[in-house]
């Protein structure tokens, strides 16, 4: 038997097939085609001979079907659209191994055999399976008769030229310009993704599909599936992945992954074609920009589907195209985001600004009325000395009934006029405090029986103030006035009756240091409006009527709180009543028992010298009378300057008493030169404007005017017996 490989010499002179399309040439002297319903080429007509051997050489693709058979001759240019089916197609019937087209082909053929006519059409496609997976392909086509010399057709001869990648190019484009022409409106970039998803599924004709995002790190970031209702796109996250298939994807390589099968089947240059027969099977399509892996498009085709170059192709550009349009989609909204957010931080930006200017214009306006004030008040001081004290001194002196009662109105005048100067010096938080610690709820517990008869039968007073709250550092003379003040507000608010309610609990401050009791006072009353609740700290603000109030309660009590080391809070609401809140500092020195203090010190008896120095002579000279009364022995100096002459001539008084603001130096400087002279000499300081001890670090004593008999008495004995 003669080997199938070898040719048949004899008969290969006599063929004279050219070298070109030497292959095919080649095979068909082989004894292969003694298996061929043809028989070997020696056996051909001369037709079909010449016929071959001019088509061989062609680097056209030329496949011939001869006879009622249609047995497949081709040349070499022909045999790479036919895949896997060359060499076995050759000499072969076509229905052998065109089978899957046939229904499609064999009339053709048979049409061209039996009309003699040509059939031509451009770009025709052709349902085929070449590299083990069904491909539907293109081609340019020309199907002519071929006659015997007899006149009879022998076959048809097809000159063919494949455009399938030229179709499928094409075809990506219009689907990618589609894609971009019907892609939604918007910056949402969900709603992107899911427009590109939804289409390229229904290109792709896959069951399931879903873009991944990756992030710098190489971490999982979104799974969108393109079916928002499509709950089995489960994927699988970079970490999970092997290298291999990391290096290909970062390669800019897609990866076929089969579980049943091989593992990885990466796609190096062309994707195999690859018929999916297990819904396990998911093909990974990277994103690369840049060099940069920026997500993968994870696809799960569906049972028996065919995913080859060109679905390759179109998944990838269509991934890209839609990451563009993502990635410019989130700058889109971040820019919006940010001009939005621009936009209305310039408007909080000047919101702030105009209420902060709104702030200083109210700071300047209420400092300078403090200024004002306290001014005023200084000067006020130093009148109501003089007058308290010639009115004391007239006092001791008179023993008529009708002139002692009218000196005794003229002292309570000038009592109500203290009390006037210092609301002013309060509220210009100038105001002399002699803070100390005390609690509230003793406080409050010995104010209420007062409160109670000052807000009549009317009005029920509760006090809820825990006995565990800690002490406060606060004057407890001008805290129970600013308690006082607050619940005859109360009591104005309050016509037909209803209910105050004083407070307190532990609580903190963002804008002070330390610990702060919030102390509360609180009604049910009429409340105020936005515009008399944004005046109504204002010094000589009032809604009373003329004669009934000075406007200085609200203000006072707000000065006590901020020279206190607290801050101050009032709210109110037409019909709601009000609500005003001391913050007051946690004392850090233990409270004084009552049976500890010291009782009032008697007044001196005996020679004691004071150094009297005041610029005003008036105060200096009502002064000098008092403490002469008081049995002290004076000498007065109208200057700092003359007081520091006496020292220097000689003079050694007992104690020093002098006025805070002179025209050349300061009580407080005065005291401090004369204590380097004399170590241990009691000072006391009197003044009608001061902010508190002049020097924190110095034990001067401050004395506030104007005062009584009894202040200077008690305070000058303190001091000399503290010395002795």
């Amino acid at each position: 038997m003669d080997n199938l490989n070898s040719p048949q010499s004899n008969n290969a002179e006599a063929l004279c097939f050219p070298e070109e399309g030497a292959e095919i040439g080649a095979l068909l002297q082989t004894a292969l085609m003694n298996q061929s319903p043809l028989g070997h080429p020696s056996q051909w007509s001369d037709c079909l001979k010449n016929l071959i051997a001019t088509a061989l050489p062609v680097h056209a693709q030329i496949v011939v079907f001869w006879g009622p058979q249609f047995i497949a001759l081709y040349n070499d240019a022909y045999a790479p659209s036919i895949g896997d089916k060359h060499p076995g197609a050759l000499g072969r019937p076509a229905i052998e191994n065109w089978g899957e087209l046939w229904d499609d082909l064999e009339p053709l053929l048979q049409g061209v055999r039996d009309t003699g006519k040509t059939f031509s059409a451009k770009d025709r496609p052709f349902y085929i399976k070449r590299f083990g997976a069904g491909e539907t392909v293109y081609f340019n086509v020309s199907y002519s008769a071929v006659r015997e010399a007899d006149g009879s057709i022998g076959g048809v001869l097809c000159i063919v030229t494949e455009t399938t990648e030229r179709v499928q190019f094409e075809r990506r484009q219009a689907f990618l310009i589609e894609l971009g022409r019907t892609l939604p409106s918007t910056s949402d970039p969900c709603a992107i993704e899911r427009h590109v998803l939804s289409r390229l599924r229904g290109e792709l004709a896959v069951q399931h599909i879903a873009l991944i995002g990756i992030d710098d790190d190489g971490s999982h970031l979104k799974t969108l599936p393109a079916d928002p209702n499509d709950s089995s796109s489960e994927i699988r996250h970079l970490p999970e992945w092997t290298d291999s298939m990391s290096a290909d994807l970062r390669a800019d390589r897609a990866v076929l992954h089969e579980i049943a099968a091989s593992p990885i089947i990466p796609a190096n240059t062309r994707m195999a074609r690859y018929t999916v027969s297990r819904p396990s099977c998911t093909i990974y399509v990277p994103v690369v920009l840049h060099g940069k892996l920026e997500a993968v498009l994870n696809i799960q085709p569906s049972i028996k589907s065919t995913f080859g170059d060109h679905e390759l192709d179109l998944a990838q550009e269509a991934a890209k195209q839609a990451w563009l349009w993502i990635n410019q989609a989130r700058a889109e909204r971040a820019l919006r985001d940010l001009n939005e957010s621009l936009e209305q931080r310039v408007v909080t930006m000047l919101a702030q600004r105009e209420k902060a200017l709104a702030q200083l214009h109210e700071s300047r306006k209420m400092e300078m009325v403090g200024q004002l004030s306290g001014g005023v008040a200084h000067d006020f001081n130093n009148l109501l000395t003089p007058i308290m004290a010639s009115l004391e001194l007239v006092r001791r002196r008179v023993e008529d009934p009708r002139s002692t009662k009218l000196l005794d109105s003229a002292m309570l005048a000038a009592d109500r006029a203290r009390t006037l100067v210092g609301r002013l010096l309060t509220f210009a938080r100038r105001q002399t405090l002699v803070p100390e610690a005390i609690r509230l709820e003793g406080l409050v517990a010995e104010l209420k029986d007062l409160i109670e008869r000052s807000l009549g039968p009317m009005i029920v007073v509760e006090v809820d103030i825990p006995d565990s709250l800690p002490a406060v550092f606060v004057d407890p003379h001008q805290l129970e006035l600013a308690i006082l003040n607050l619940t005859v507000n109360a009591r104005d608010a309050l016509e037909e009756g209803g209910r105050v309610k004083i407070s307190a609990r532990a609580d903190s401050l963002k804008t002070r240091t330390g610990n702060h009791v919030r102390l509360t006072v609180s009604d049910n009353g009429c409340g105020m409006s936005e515009d008399t609740l944004k005046h109504c700290v204002e010094p000589f603000y009032s809604t009373k009527g003329v004669g009934k109030g000075t406007g200085l309660g609200l203000s006072m009590v707000q000065g006590l709180a901020l020279q206190s080391g607290g801050e101050f809070d009032i709210r109110s609401k037409p019909g709601q009543g009000t609500e005003v809140t001391l913050w007051l500092p946690v004392a850090s020195s233990p409270v004084m028992q009552a049976e500890s203090r010291a009782p009032e010190t008697p007044l001196l008896k005996g020679s004691v010298h004071v150094l009297l120095v005041d610029d005003e002579d008036l105060v200096r000279d009502s002064t000098a009378h008092l403490l002469q009364d008081l049995g002290y022995q004076v000498t007065e100096a109208p200057s700092a300057a003359v007081a520091l002459d006496l020292f220097d001539a000689g003079l050694r008084p007992d104690v020093l008493v002098t006025d805070y603001v002179m025209a050349d130096i300061t009580g407080v400087q005065l005291a401090r030169q004369i204590r380097q002279r004399i170590n241990n000499l009691p000072i006391l300081i009197i003044t009608g404007y001061t902010n508190a001890k002049p020097v924190p670090t110095d034990d001067f004593e401050v004395l506030a005017k104007p005062f009584r008999r009894q202040d200077i008495a008690s305070r000058l004995a303190n001091l000399v017996q503290g010395s002795a």
